[in-house]
Parts: structure tokens; sequence; C-alpha cells
């Protein structure tokens, strides 16, 4: 064999490597973006019902305003928020918020036996265990992606073709601490 043919042939053997790995990062990157759509139906179902929540506390709650106004602010933030990465911090922040409020009704035993108020909470927490599959699945997703972009040949390349590592959908350090924290017991 000549010497140009083998050049030849090692040439196209590393065109090939490359175009099959950048495939296959945009796949990766594809299915990571689509399982964030997922969660964006789950949020957008939580969006809408938070207005509902707030006004069913509102009478119960006169002096818990100030939190009724960071959910809301919250809220705004979580449906306003550009990229996925942005969209994360901010619902991170509106589920902390949530969080202090199912503290805060604890307190307003009325309201706890509200009907509308309760067929409110028993919605939010199904679109919030349907939330958390859908993270759950987005995570896997980005874990694939992450792992993907840093194993050989393709983190040669990952760089030169714009992909970078991508954020979890992780709670947040005070939903973490909360979840670690144990719990409050009162009789």
């Amino acid at each position: 064999m000549s010497t140009n043919l083998i050049i030849l042939i090692i040439a196209a053997l590393v065109v090939l490597i490359v175009i099959f790995t950048y495939n296959r990062l945009v796949k990766l990157r594809n299915n990571r973006e689509k399982a964030f759509a997922d969660i964006d139906v789950q949020l957008k179902q939580r969006h809408d019902l938070i207005p509902q929540l707030v006004d069913a506390v509102k009478g119960y709650m006169d002096h818990e305003r100030e939190l009724l106004t960071q959910i809301t602010e919250a809220r705004s933030k979580a449906m306003s928020a550009g990229n996925i990465n942005d969209r994360i911090d901010a619902e991170n922040q509106l589920s902390g918020a949530l969080a202090g409020l199912r503290v805060a009704v604890e307190a307003y035993p009325d309201l706890k036996a509200n009907q509308n108020f309760m067929n409110l909470q028993e919605e939010i927490s199904d679109v919030e265990n349907k939330l958390a599959a859908s993270r759950r699945y987005f995570n896997s997703a980005t874990k694939e992606f992450n792992s993907a972009i840093q194993v050989f040949p393709a983190v040669l390349f990952a760089g030169m073709f714009g992909f970078r590592r991508q954020q979890m959908f992780e709670i947040s350090a005070e939903q973490r601490e909360a979840h670690e924290r144990a719990p409050e017991i009162k009789f």
C-alpha cells in the first residue's frame, strides 16, 4: 500500500469519528432539551395552580402577606426566566417559597379544613410528584450528556463544537437543609 492511501484511510477514519461523535452529542443535547420540555409542562401546571392557592389562603393568613408576596414574586420570576439554567434557579426559589407556605399553613387549622384548599393542596402535590419524576429524567439526560462530552474521543471535539457541561436540576441548599433537618413533633 502506498503511503498516500494509508494517510487517506486514517483521515477518513478521523472524519468519521468526528462526525459520529458530533451527531451523538447533538442527540444527547436534544434529549436533555426534550427532558426539560417535560419539566416545563409540569412547571406550567404548578404556575397555574399557585395563584389559586394564594387566593385560597389570603383570607386566613392576613399577617402572612410577606410570604404570599414572596411566592407571587418567585412565580413571576420563574415564569419569565430565559434559559434552562436561569429557570432551574428560579424554580428552586419558588419551591423554597412554597415550602415556607406549607410550614405557615400548619398554624391555621381552619385553613387546613377548607375543602377548596385541600383540593388545591392535593393537585399541587400531584404536580410536584410528576415534577420530581420529570426532574429525575432530566438529570439522567443531563448526566448522560455531561459524561459523553468528558470521555474520549468526544473530549477532543466537544469544546470545539460548543458543547459545555450542563447544570443538573437539583434542589437548592435551603431545601436540602430542610430535608436533612429532623421533623418537629408537637403534641
